[in-house]
């Protein structure tokens, strides 16, 4: 079984945030994707910076997480922003 710790830009401390959030298992961050996971991290007291959102991102993506903080940034916060909209309504 792959571990977080296995896919690119994933440390343990990433893997313990992801896991104190409930996600265990690659394939619960998949169905979820990296902007909910994100939020669901976030929303259990996990002290992540934008980097874990990018992080999360290009491993599901199989990029490099500097890669996506340059070309997918805008289109990742807009994503979070419209979540949080819809979780606050």
């Amino acid at each position: 079984m792959t571990q977080f710790a296995d896919l690119p830009n994933f440390g343990p401390k990433s893997q313990q945030m992801l896991e104190q959030a409930g996600i265990h298992t690659i394939e619960q961050l998949r169905e979820l994707g990296a902007v909910r996971a994100y939020l669901q991290v976030k929303q259990h007291g996990g002290n992540a910076s934008l980097n874990l959102l990018w992080a999360m991102e290009g491993a599901l993506s199989g990029r490099h997480w500097q890669e996506v903080a340059k070309h997918d940034r805008l289109s990742l916060l807009m994503q979070l922003e419209d979540m949080e909209k819809s979780s606050r309504a």
